[in-house]
């Protein structure tokens, strides 16, 4: 069959291809390299192939027809991943063909995507108020984990990292997987939703590299003791790790004010659409720290003067740290990028420059805080239990009203509303509840709608 979407498989390409590699069959080649009892001996199991490209755009065109989508209800979901409002201005670019790749090749070959990436990493450098800002990572999660190996080979005798009980779980799985070759991550109890500092002093040992919080934290709230936390690991020779909301830096100090080491996160807010499994991007910045830079696992772009007088060029630096640079002899391996995204966040930052990234949080920030005022109205669910100061995230507990989550959920999908992220599976100890996100999406007729409809599922209207 020559197949329509498959290169080369007219007969007489592959039999050239075949009489090259001097084999008479595929089956030869299959067999030469892989185990009899590892090969499967009938076809799989597949549907027919659609051939037809009209007919193959309507078959997905009905299956995503079964989608609800954030477009069609109002959405307070949160936990790591956001609903921004995305400037049209960033689809564009992303959909540029110069652009249109997650890649990036050498100097002479993609000059000009690479001073995109090097505005980016300095606008983010502006944000986080670092000097050094790598490329873009697979996803927070990956940029976590990077950075807290890069805290056990610059500690390289001490084999514990201090976590908070309310790490973002996914992370905490991903990053205790990445790095159990080199140690062990150990968490700290949580006291109103907050590191317990006396659980914390307990811990900080000398076997501590590094302590790793997020602020705000994965329940939405403050870390009011992010300095003294960091001012004790340092006292003890630990180094301090945090990952902040990049939108929230439009209104708070950056981690590396109050004493961060490696400051890293996601991207996905700055101007990146939601998508199922994509549409993320991590980040590692730190001070221009040689001992730091050293350590960073992913490419680094810089500049530099040319030849011709007040022209630059771009390109990357310090290739040898990274596992493009010097493959297997690399301090970590670095693989499959994001680097569309950086396009898309550079072209993001540059459009909203820093009095849009105050203006966004501060909206964000007021619509939680009128979202809070209205849902404490409402009997039979607890609202912001520890009343931490937050962002854009907070708890609303339905143990009064003796309903789960997953009920509440249900049935508010019946009002067009996605409720908040179910916790009870991951947070036992807080009972039936959710975490709600308020960003610059959900405007007051929205968080009316959520309250209304609440109001009617707890109270039985």
């Amino acid at each position: 069959m020559i197949h329509p979407y498959m290169p080369n498989s007219v007969d007489t390409v592959k039999k050239e291809m075949m009489d090259e590699i001097g084999v008479k069959s595929i089956s030869d080649i299959y067999e030469s390299v892989i185990p009899k009892e590892l090969r499967l001996d009938r076809p799989l199991k597949l549907p027919e192939p659609i051939l037809s490209e009209q007919e193959l755009k309507k078959h997905v065109e009905t299956l995503l027809e079964k989608n609800i989508s954030c477009a069609d209800y109002s959405n307070f979901l949160g936990a790591g991943c956001y609903q921004r409002y995305v400037p049209a201005i960033c689809d564009e670019i992303a959909g540029r063909a110069e652009f249109l790749t997650a890649y990036c090749g050498d100097t002479y070959s993609d000059h000009g995507k690479m001073q995109a990436i090097f505005e980016y990493a300095s606008m983010m450098a502006e944000l986080l108020d670092t000097d050094v800002v790598s490329y873009t990572m697979f996803d927070a999660g990956q940029a976590v984990s990077s950075s807290m190996r890069m805290a056990f080979r610059l500690r390289k005798n001490r084999k514990t990292i201090l976590v908070p009980h309310t790490m973002n779980p996914e992370i905490y799985s991903q990053a205790t997987h990445y790095c159990k070759s080199d140690g062990r991550l150990v968490k700290v109890k949580a006291e109103s939703g907050l590191m317990d500092m006396k659980d914390y002093a307990r811990k900080l040992t000398d076997d501590v590299a590094a302590v790793f919080i997020e602020n705000p934290t994965f329940l939405g709230a403050f870390e009011k003791n992010a300095k003294e936390i960091i001012d004790l690991a340092h006292k003890k020779g630990a180094l301090a790790i945090v990952m902040p909301s990049v939108t929230s830096l439009g209104i708070i100090e950056p981690p590396a004010n109050y004493g961060a080491d490696i400051t890293c996160g996601d991207i996905q807010e700055l101007g990146i659409h939601m998508n199922y499994g994509g549409g993320l991007g991590g980040f590692i910045a730190t001070a221009m720290d040689d001992e730091l830079v050293e350590e960073y696992p992913t490419y680094l772009y810089g500049i530099a003067e040319t030849e011709e007088e007040g022209k630059f060029g771009w390109g990357r630096a310090l290739n040898h740290r990274c596992s493009h640079g010097s493959r297997e002899n690399a301090k970590e391996y670095f693989g499959t990028e994001a680097g569309l995204w950086t396009i898309v966040a550079g072209t993001y930052l540059a459009l909203m420059g820093p009095q849009g990234m105050k203006e966004t949080a501060e909206l964000i920030q007021s619509r939680a805080v009128y979202a809070e005022a209205m849902l404490k109205k409402i009997g039979g669910i607890e609202v912001n239990a520890w009343k931490n100061q937050y962002f854009q995230e907070f708890t609303v507990c339905f143990d009064k009203a003796k309903m789960t989550v997953k009920e509440v959920n249900q049935k508010l999908l019946e009002y067009g509303i996605f409720g908040g992220k179910d916790l009870s599976g991951w947070f036992p100890e807080y009972g039936q509840s959710a975490l709600y996100c308020f960003g610059e999406m959900t405007d007051q007729k929205r968080i009316d709608q959520l309250c209304m409809a609440l109001k009617n599922i707890v109270e039985g209207e």
